[in-house]
């Protein structure tokens, strides 16, 4: 039981070296980028280019299925 409890104490002390090891190889880097400037922004839709405003159906035309 001993040597279950050291091979896995061990076998976790590996994986947590390996993954916080800084070896250097990796090089990459990162660029943040700007966000190009729109000269033309669409303009807002003029109120009677809109939709009409339409209140929910109060008929009760949806109704939940009869229990059987």
């Amino acid at each position: 039981m001993k040597k279950l409890v050291l091979a896995s104490f061990t076998a976790l002390a590996l994986l947590g070296v390996a993954a916080c090891s800084d070896s250097g190889s990796d090089t990459t880097t990162t660029q943040s980028t700007t966000p190009q400037i729109d000269e033309n922004p669409a303009a807002p839709a003029a109120p009677d280019e809109m939709a009409p405003i339409v209140p929910p159906a109060t008929d009760n035309s949806i109704m939940p299925a009869p229990a059987e």
